[in-house]
C-alpha cells in the first residue's frame, strides 16, 4: 500500500490522467493531446519514434522518475497516423474535451477514436482503388461464420461455410484486419497464419443471442429475414461481433451501414484460394508480374475499381445476369461516342461512396462537400444519357439513380466554390446566405476603410490635423492627439493615457466599432460552422440514395471499362449457353499478349471440351512451348465471360462453369514443413474431393515433384479417376511431360491427345506454340537446357545418356539400363602414355566447340585422324 501511495505522489496529474486512459486501451498506441501536440509516452514513445522517425526524449514524471516521450504537432496527424496504422498498430486518439482556457484544473481528455488497420476514414490510410475490410470469424465445430465490413463505404456482408470456403473468401477480400474470440486463438492461428493483422475479443461477444440482438437493434428491424441472413447462425455471430468492435473502437456514428447482405455461394463461380493465386486474378505471383485485373480495370472512379475487384473474385454462374452485363458492354462497344460522353462526366464523380460515408459520420470537410456537389451535378447528365439509349438494362440503371436535386441546389446556393479544407479557416459560406454573416464579413473586410473615414471625419469636425487612430493590446483602438492640439479635443472624448508629447483618447463610437471588429472573425466562424453543420445534417438524409447512386455509377464504370478494353484488344462477345460444352476459337492469353515485344503476334489456339466426346485433353510438348499459358488462358477466358466481359478470341461459346480448379506450379512451403510435392498433392486432393458436373479442371505437370514412376502412376490414376467418376464429368486440360500418358487415349474414349508443336531446324528447336492433335514424341528438355546457357559439356553428356536410355525401349529393367550408361572417364591417363595422344589433346583444347562451324569441325577431325595414323 505504501509503495502505491508513493507512486501516486510521484506521478504528475497529467501522467496520472494519461495512465488512467492508457489502462482502458492497453493494446493500442495512445496519441495523447497536450496543447498543440500529440504526445506518446513510455513504450508507445519508443515504438512511435522508430516508426515515425521522430526524436525520443524524456520528461519528468513526478519527483523521482522520468518517462520516454515522443510527439508531433497536432496538425500533422494526417501525416503520421497512416504510418502507424500501416505498421500494424492500433492507434487510440485522445483529444482535449474542453477549452483549456476555461478548464479548472487539468483539462478533460478522452479517446475520441481508435483507428485500427481495418477501421479508418483517413484518406492517407486508405487505398482509393481497394476496399479496406475488417473481417470477423466465428469458429463453429465444422461450419465457420465470417463477416466483412468496409467502414469507409458502409459495405457489410456475411457468409458461412467450410474452412476451405472461408479460406477462399479471405483470399478474395484480403481484409486489413481480422477479429475472433479468445477461445479460438489456436484455430485462428492455423487458418490466418501470419497473413493478417488480428485482434481477439472476449468469448461472450461471439454468442448468438447477443449478436442477433445487436444486429436487429442496429438495423431497427424485427428480424433479419429482409437481409436474407436469418438462417445463417454462424454468419450472424460474426457480423454482430463487428458491431460490438465498432463500439469498442469509439466508432458510434454508423448510420451509413444501412444493410447487410449474404455472400451467396450459389450465385458465384467457386474459385478456391489456389486458383485465385495460380491464375493471378488480382495479385501477381512474381514481383513485377501483371495480374488480370490490371488488364481489365480501366475504370475512372475509385468505386468502379473496387467493384471490378469483387467481380473478378466472384464471377457469376447464372445466365441471365451475365447476359445483362454483356448486353451493356456490347452497347458501349458499338456506341463508342455514347460511352465517351458518360466517361466525361464520370471523371468528375470522385470517390462518391467514401464521401457520403463521411457525411454520415460527420467527418466531411468543406472541400469534400464541394466534391459531393460536383458528383451530384455530374450524376444528372449520366442519368439522362443512360435513359436515352435503347438498351433496357441501361434504362433500368438510369431509373435507379436518385437525382438528389434539392441537396445539390442547397450546396450550390450556400457553399463557396473555393471553400478551404478546415472549417475554422473561414470563407466557407456564400455571400447573401445570412445577413449577419454578411455584416461581419463587411466589417472584417472594410475595417481599414472604416477607420480611415472615421479619422477624416474627426479631423474635419475638430480641426486636429495631426489626429491618428491606432491600436494596442492594452487599450484597443484609440485616438492620439499631440499636445499642440490638446485644447481642440471635444468634451465627450475620454482620456485614457498621457504621453510626453501627446494624449490618447477613446470615444463610444470607436469602442463600439472595436467590439464589433474584434468579435467579427470569431462570430463569422461560428455562423459559418452552424450553416455547414446544417448542410451536413441535410446531406445525411440522402445517404442511402447516394450510396445507391455510387453503386450504379460503379457498375456503369466497370462495364464501360470492359467495352474500352474489348475495343482496344479485339475481344469478341462470348455466347453464354446452358450446354455442357466449352468451345473457344483463336483463344489468346489476355495478359501475355500485352507483354510480347512489338511486332510479335500472340499465337492463338482453339479448345473444345464437352462431357461426352472430349472431356479430358492431355497436352504434351516441351517445356517453354506454351502448355501452361494455354491452360491459364482457357480458364481466364471462361472467367472473363462469366464476369460479363468480352474475351480474347475470335469466337467463344461458354457452357456455364460453376467451379474452376487449377493445379499450376507450386513453391516449397518449407517454413511449414511442406515440400513442393506435398503442396501439389494437397491441392490436387482438394480438387478431386470437390468436383461438380460443370467444373473446369486445369492440371499442369502433376507428379513432377516425385520420382518418374511415382509421378506417372499418380498422373495416370488421376486421369482415370476424372474419366470414370460415377457422378461428375469435369472438363479437364491436363498438361504433362510424361509421354506415357498418351496411351490413356487408347483405353478411354473421352480422353484425347494433343501436343504443342515444335519445329526442329538442324540442332535447334523452334516453338510454334500451336496446339495440334496427337501426342508429342519427346520433351526437348536438353535443348531447353542448352538455350538456358547450360555449359556445353553438360549438355553433350546429357545427350549421350539420353541416347543410351532411349536406344532399346524393349528393356523393361530400367535399373539395368542405368547401370549400363557409358561412364564419364575424364581421368584417363592415355595422353600421358602416348605423345600422339598428347598432341591430339592439345589440339582439342584449342577448339571452341561453341563457335566452330560444321565444316571446320570436319577439317579438324581429319587433321586429328591423320596425326593418329602417323
Amino acid at each position: 500500500m505504501a509503495k502505491e501511495k508513493d507512486k501516486e505522489v510521484k506521478e504528475t496529474p497529467l501522467m496520472k490522467q494519461y495512465n488512467a486512459i492508457k489502462s482502458k486501451h492497453p493494446g493500442a498506441l495512445l496519441l495523447f493531446r497536450v496543447g498543440d501536440f500529440y504526445e506518446t509516452f513510455g513504450e508507445d514513445a519508443i515504438k512511435a519514434s522508430k516508426v515515425l522517425d521522430i526524436v525520443l526524449t524524456k520528461r519528468a514524471n513526478g519527483s523521482a522518475s522520468h518517462i520516454e516521450l515522443a510527439g508531433f504537432p497536432h496538425h500533422s496527424l494526417d501525416t503520421y497516423l497512416p504510418k502507424l496504422v500501416r505498421a500494424g498498430h492500433r492507434v487510440a486518439i485522445c483529444d482535449q474535451l474542453e477549452d483549456p482556457k476555461e478548464a479548472k484544473g487539468i483539462v478533460k481528455r478522452g479517446v475520441t477514436e481508435l483507428v485500427t488497420p481495418g477501421l479508418s476514414f483517413n484518406d492517407n490510410v486508405l487505398d482509393k482503388r481497394k476496399n479496406n475490410f475488417l473481417a470477423s470469424i466465428y469458429f463453429g465445430n465444422e461450419i465457420l461464420g465470417i463477416a466483412f465490413l468496409d467502414l469507409s463505404t458502409g459495405e457489410f456482408m456475411c457468409a458461412e461455410g467450410s474452412q476451405s470456403y472461408i479460406d477462399k473468401l479471405l483470399q478474395s477480400f484480403s481484409p486489413s484486419e481480422v477479429i475472433y474470440s479468445k477461445a479460438a486463438r489456436s484455430r485462428a492461428a492455423e487458418v490466418l497464419k501470419d497473413n493478417y493483422s488480428t485482434f481477439h475479443c472476449e468469448d461472450w461477444v461471439f454468442q448468438f443471442d447477443y449478436t442477433y440482438e445487436k444486429l436487429i437493434n442496429h438495423f431497427a428491424t424485427q428480424n433479419l429475414k429482409g437481409f436474407g441472413i436469418e438462417n445463417l447462425e454462424h454468419g450472424i455471430v460474426a457480423a454482430g461481433a463487428v458491431l460490438f468492435y465498432l463500439e469498442e473502437t469509439e466508432h458510434r456514428q454508423v448510420k451509413h451501414i444501412a444493410s447487410i447482405s449474404r455472400i451467396a455461394e450459389e450465385k458465384y463461380v467457386w474459385l478456391d484460394k489456389f486458383t485465385i493465386r495460380n491464375l493471378e486474378l488480382v495479385y501477381p505471383q512474381q514481383e513485377g508480374g501483371i495480374p488480370l485485373i490490371q488488364i481489365l480495370d480501366h475504370s475512372i472512379t475509385p468505386m468502379g475499381s473496387r467493384m471490378m475487384k469483387k467481380w473478378m473474385v466472384l464471377p457469376l454462374k447464372e445466365k441471365e445476369p451475365i447476359e445483362e452485363r454483356l448486353k451493356v458492354v456490347e452497347h458501349f462497344y458499338n456506341e463508342a461516342e455514347a460511352g465517351e460522353e458518360i466517361l466525361a462526366h464520370l471523371k468528375h464523380i470522385g470517390d462518391l461512396e467514401r464521401i457520403i460515408s463521411k457525411v454520415a459520420v460527420g467527418r466531411i470537410n468543406p472541400r469534400e462537400m464541394n466534391q459531393l456537389k460536383r458528383a451530384l451535378k455530374n450524376t444528372l447528365p449520366i442519368k439522362s444519357l443512360l435513359k436515352t439509349g435503347k438498351n433496357n438494362s441501361l434504362r433500368k440503371l438510369s431509373d435507379q439513380i436518385n437525382p438528389s436535386e434539392f441537396l445539390l441546389e442547397k450546396i450550390q446556393r450556400e457553399l463557396q466554390e473555393e471553400a478551404p479544407m478546415l472549417i475554422h479557416q473561414g470563407g466557407i459560406i456564400n455571400d447573401g446566405v445570412d445577413a449577419e454573416l454578411d455584416e461581419y464579413r463587411g466589417l472584417a473586410n472594410t475595417g481599414k476603410d472604416y477607420l480611415l473615414k472615421l479619422q477624416q471625419r474627426e479631423i474635419q469636425a475638430t480641426g486636429i490635423t495631426s489626429l491618428k487612430i491606432a491600436f494596442n493590446k492594452v487599450f484597443g483602438y484609440y485616438l492620439e492627439v499631440t499636445n499642440s492640439h490638446k485644447d481642440k479635443v471635444p468634451e465627450e472624448w475620454i482620456r485614457k493615457q498621457t504621453l510626453v508629447n501627446a494624449e490618447r483618447y477613446i470615444t463610444p463610437e470607436l469602442k463600439e466599432y472595436e467590439e464589433k471588429i474584434l468579435n467579427a472573425e470569431e462570430r463569422m466562424i461560428a455562423i459559418e460552422q452552424r450553416y455547414f453543420m446544417a448542410l451536413i445534417q441535410d446531406a445525411s438524409e440522402y445517404v442511402p440514395q447516394i450510396q445507391q447512386n455510387a453503386r450504379i455509377l460503379a457498375t456503369v464504370d466497370c462495364l464501360l471499362s470492359f467495352a474500352r478494353v474489348a475495343r482496344s484488344n479485339q475481344y469478341c462477345k462470348p455466347k453464354i449457353a446452358d450446354t455442357d460444352s466449352l468451345e473457344i476459337k483463336d483463344g489468346r492469353h489476355p495478359v501475355i499478349e500485352k507483354q510480347l515485344p512489338i511486332g510479335e503476334p500472340y499465337v492463338p489456339n482453339d479448345i473444345y471440351l464437352d462431357n461426352d466426346a472430349q472431356q479430358i485433353i492431355i497436352i504434351t510438348g516441351p517445356n517453354m512451348a506454351g502448355k501452361s499459358a494455354l491452360l491459364r488462358q482457357t480458364a481466364l477466358i471462361v472467367l472473363m465471360a462469366q464476369m460479363g466481359s468480352f474475351v480474347p478470341a475470335s469466337y467463344a461459346r461458354i457452357g456455364i462453369i460453376d467451379k474452376v480448379f487449377t493445379r499450376v506450379g507450386a513453391s516449397d512451403n518449407l517454413s511449414r514443413g511442406e515440400s513442393t510435392f506435398m503442396v501439389e498433392m494437397t491441392e490436387t486432393a482438394s480438387i478431386l474431393n470437390n468436383l461438380s458436373d460443370r467444373s473446369l479442371v486445369l492440371m499442369d505437370e502433376i507428379g513432377r515433384g516425385t520420382s518418374t514412376y511415382d509421378g506417372i502412376s499418380i498422373a495416370w490414376s488421376i486421369v482415370e479417376f476424372l474419366h470414370n467418376h460415377p457422378k461428375f464429368r469435369a472438363k479437364t486440360l491436363f498438361a504433362t511431360h510424361y509421354h506415357e500418358l498418351n496411351q490413356l487415349a487408347d483405353d478411354f474414349p473421352k480422353v484425347k491427345n494433343y501436343n504443342v508443336s515444335v519445329k526442329e531446324v538442324g540442332n535447334k528447336v523452334i516453338f510454334m506454340r500451336k496446339l495440334k492433335e496427337g501426342g508429342s514424341e519427346h520433351s526437348f528438355g536438353i535443348h531447353v537446357a542448352q538455350m538456358a546457357g547450360m555449359p556445353n559439356h553438360v549438355v553433350l553428356r546429357a545427350s549421350e545418356i539420353m541416347l543410351h536410355l532411349e536406344k532399346d525401349k524393349a528393356i523393361h529393367n530400367q535399373n539395368e539400363k542405368i547401370r549400363e550408361i557409358p561412364k564419364n572417364t575424364y581421368q584417363l591417363s592415355l595422353f600421358e602414355m602416348d605423345p600422339k595422344f598428347k598432341e591430339t589433346k592439345e589440339m582439342l583444347e584449342k577448339i571452341d566447340i561453341n563457335t566452330i562451324s560444321p565444316i571446320e569441325a570436319l577439317i579438324k577431325l581429319n587433321e586429328i585422324k591423320k596425326k593418329l595414323e602417323k
